[in-house]
C-alpha cells in the first residue's frame, strides 16, 4: 500500500488499484491478447477475464517512494514483441503516474504467451 500525507489527511492507495490500472492500461495497447496467469501447480499460463486481470501484475514499492511493477501478458503472434513491450512500458508508466500520482520506476514484461489467429 502506498500511503500519502497532506495537511488535508492522509490517503491511502492498494496494490489493487495500481494493479486494475496497469491491467486496464497494458490490455488497451495494440498486439496485447490479454495478462496472462501461470498455474504453480502445473505450469500452464491462462488468458485472464477482465474481472481478474490484476493477478497478471506484481507491484513493488521501493523504499524513495517508488513502484515497480511486473506484467504478464499474452501477445498476438503477428507482432514485433519488443515494439508492443515497448509502448506497454510507457502507457503504464504514463497511466499509472497520473492516475495515482505515485512514481513507476520500472515496469517489466514478461511475454508469457502468443496467441495464434
Amino acid at each position: 500500500m502506498v500511503q500519502f500525507k497532506n495537511e488535508k489527511g492522509d490517503i491511502n492507495i492498494s496494490s489493487e488499484v495500481i494493479s486494475s490500472v496497469t491491467g486496464a492500461a497494458a490490455t488497451k495497447c495494440f498486439g496485447v491478447r490479454g495478462m496472462a496467469f501461470r498455474n504453480k501447480t502445473d505450469g500452464i499460463v491462462m488468458l485472464l477475464r477482465r474481472e481478474s486481470m490484476s493477478k497478471g501484475v506484481k507491484v513493488t514499492y521501493n523504499p524513495n517512494g517508488s513502484i515497480d511493477i511486473d506484467l504478464h501478458i499474452i501477445v498476438s503472434n503477428d507482432v514485433n514483441f519488443t515494439v508492443v513491450s515497448e509502448n506497454i512500458m510507457s502507457e503504464v508508466r504514463y497511466m499509472v503516474t497520473s492516475t495515482t500520482g505515485v512514481p513507476v520506476n520500472k515496469v517489466n514484461i514478461f511475454i508469457d504467451g502468443v496467441e495464434i489467429g
